[in-house]
């Protein structure tokens, strides 16, 4: 197992642009031999933009099973928790629109 620590991104994770850097840095991670561990320890704020562009997003590089398969998250706040379920949501939503 590998871990990617968010706490290194920052405290309160807010923009896109963010999301997108720490998604490009996740991605090499996740298309590896082993499974990552999503750390949130530390991590105060995730925004429902940072949730989409860096974690849902990555159901346009792999299906959501892969995805459950490969990952496992820790040290999740209420709120952080919340976000990304959030946003996961709004985005398998906008994906079975098109």
């Amino acid at each position: 197992m590998v871990t990617f620590r968010f706490i290194t991104v920052g405290e309160n994770l807010g923009t896109r642009k963010l999301g997108e850097k720490t998604r490009n840095e996740l991605l090499p991670l996740l298309r590896g031999d082993e499974r990552v561990i999503l750390d949130f320890e530390g991590v105060n704020i995730v925004s429902n933009s940072f949730a989409d562009e860096c974690l849902a997003k990555l159901l346009l590089f792999m299906p959501l099973e892969d995805l459950k398969k490969k990952t496992t998250f820790r040290g999740l706040n209420d709120f952080v928790q919340m976000n990304i379920a959030v946003a996961f949501k709004r985005r398998i939503q906008a994906m079975g629109k098109h």
